[in-house]
C-alpha cells in the first residue's frame, strides 16, 4: 500500500519484509534491526493472543489463571501504552505513524491503547493483509454456501421484532409475526440492541446505565464511488497522512466531533480484482474514521465528499469531479438502521483495560441460559476475524452445555 504524507511524497511499503526494512532503514538508520526486534515482540503477543485468549469464553477471570501467561505478563505490556513503546524503537515521526496508525480503529488514541496491540503490526507486515477476489463479500457467499452444504436454512429480510422469554429460557423468537420454537438462541446483532430492544427488562444482564458507561470504537464515514475513467497513482490500499494525526484523534476520543482535517483510508480493489468494475473504469471506497453518536446529516456528508475530491485532485493531478457515475455514502445513521450498531458504531467497544477479556459483555447471558452472543460487541472483541472467532466460542460452548 502507498502512505501519502503530502504533495510530491509518498512511501509505497512492500509485502516483502526485507524490502520494507530497507525503506525503514532510509528513513533512520539503524531501524531495520530495531523493526525485527519491534516485531519478534509483536509476534509473542500474536501467539499469546491466539493460543492463550481469544478463544478462551471469558465468563471468569479463573480462566486466565494460567503459568505460562503469567510468566509472560509483562512481555505482554498490557501495562505500556502503544505510545510509548513504538518510541523505544523508532524516532522518525514517520516510520511512527505507519505503525501507529492501526490504533486509531482500536478505541483509543496511542497515548491510551496497550502496547499490547501491537501485535496488529506483526499480522499487517508478516502476515500480510489478503484481499478475497470478488471483494469481502464473497467471505459471506462462501460461509453461506458451506452452510447451506451442512443443511443451514436461511431466512432473508426477516428482522427479529423479540425474543419470548419463559423462566431463564428464550422460547421464542419473533419473526414478522411468526413466533419460531428455539432450543437455543445465538445472537449475532449488536448486543446493545438485543439487550435493549428484544429481550423484556427482567431478562436483560446488563442496564441501560451500563450501556451509557461503555466506552465505543470509532464510527466512520465511507463513501462507495465509480469513476468512468482510470486513476493514477493510486495503490490498492493508499492511506492519506497529510494532515494533523494526533488532532484527527483527539476529534475522535478526547474532543468528539467532525474532524477538521482528516486522515483519509482508501481502498481502490480494481487496481487488484478486474471483476469488480467495468474495464477502464474504478471501483473506490473512500473511509474517514470518526467518533460515535455525531449528528450525520447529509449537509455534513457533501462537506467531506468535496474535501475527498479536492485532495484526490490535487494528489492525482486529474479532473475527478465530473467523472463520478457512482456514489453512495454510509455513516452513523447507516450503521444504526442497517445493523442497529449502538451510538452509530462501527468496530464495537474501545479496546481498553477495563473493557477487555472478561470485563466485556459476556459470551452468554447470565440470566437467559439459552441466549449466546456473538459479534464485534462480545469476546473476543472487534474485527472480522475476532467476529467469527466469537461464533465459533459460542458454538463448542453451546455443544458443550447442551450435550450436542
Amino acid at each position: 500500500y502507498r502512505i501519502v504524507w503530502g504533495k510530491n511524497d509518498h512511501t509505497d511499503l512492500p509485502a516483502d519484509f526485507f524490502a520494507l526494512s530497507d525503506i525503514f532503514e532510509k528513513y533512520e538508520p539503524g531501524s531495520s534491526e530495531k523493526l525485527t526486534l519491534f516485531l519478534n515482540e509483536a509476534e509473542y503477543k500474536y501467539k499469546v493472543g491466539i493460543q492463550k485468549l481469544v478463544y478462551k469464553k471469558s465468563s471468569s477471570p479463573l480462566e486466565f489463571i494460567d503459568p505460562e501467561l503469567m510468566k509472560g505478563i509483562f512481555r505482554l505490556h498490557v501495562f505500556t501504552s502503544f505510545h510509548n513503546h513504538i518510541r523505544k524503537y523508532f524516532s522518525n515521526s514517520k516510520l511512527i505513524q505507519m505503525l501507529e496508525f492501526p490504533v486509531l480503529f482500536l478505541g483509543g488514541t496511542p497515548k491510551t491503547t496497550p502496547a499490547l496491540y501491537s501485535l496488529m503490526n506483526y499480522g499487517d507486515i508478516k502476515l500480510g493483509t489478503w484481499y478475497p477476489v470478488g471483494g469481502m463479500y464473497s467471505v459471506v457467499e462462501g460461509m453461506e454456501d458451506l452452510a447451506k452444504s451442512l443443511g443451514v436454512e436461511f431466512q432473508y429480510d426477516a428482522p427479529v421484532h423479540s425474543l419470548k422469554v419463559s423462566g431463564d429460557r428464550v422460547k421464542q423468537v419473533a419473526v414478522n409475526g411468526h413466533g419460531y420454537e428455539a432450543d437455543v438462541v445465538v445472537a449475532s446483532a449488536d448486543y446493545h440492541h438485543v439487550e435493549q430492544q428484544l429481550l423484556p427488562e427482567n431478562a436483560r444482564t446488563y442496564s441501560g446505565k451500563y450501556w451509557d458507561k461503555r466506552v465505543m470504537s470509532p464510527s466512520s464515514l465511507i463513501f462507495y464511488l465509480g469513476f468512468d475513467k482510470k486513476i493514477s497513482n493510486l495503490q490498492h490500499h493508499t492511506l492519506f497522512f497529510d494532515e494533523d494525526f494526533e488532532l484527527h484523534a483527539n476529534e475522535i476520543y478526547n474532543d468528539p466531533r467532525w474532524p477538521a482535517k482528516p486522515s483519509i483510508y482508501l481502498s481502490n480493489t480494481s487496481k487488484t480484482d478486474d471483476s469488480v468494475a467495468p474495464a477502464g473504469m474504478e471501483n473506490i471506497m473512500v473511509l474517514i474514521p470518526v467518533a460515535p453518536g455525531l449528528k450525520d446529516t447529509d449537509e455534513v456528508r457533501e462537506k467531506y465528499f468535496g474535501y475527498i475530491i479536492d485532495k484526490l485532485e490535487k494528489y492525482t493531478g486529474e479532473s475527478l469531479r465530473d467523472h463520478v457515475v457512482f456514489k453512495k455514502s454510509y455513516a452513523h445513521r447507516d450503521f444504526i438502521k442497517d445493523y442497529n450498531a449502538f451510538r452509530g458504531n462501527a468496530y464495537g467497544l474501545a479496546n481498553t483495560l477495563m473493557q477487555t477479556a472478561f470485563l466485556k459483555p459476556k459470551l452468554q447471558s447470565k440470566k437467559v441460559k439459552n441466549l449466546f452472543y456473538a459479534g464485534q460487541l462480545t469476546v473476543p472483541g472487534p474485527g472480522v476475524p475476532p467476529a467469527i472467532i466469537s461464533g465459533e466460542v459460542a458454538a463448542k460452548e453451546i455443544v458443550k452445555q447442551f450435550k450436542l
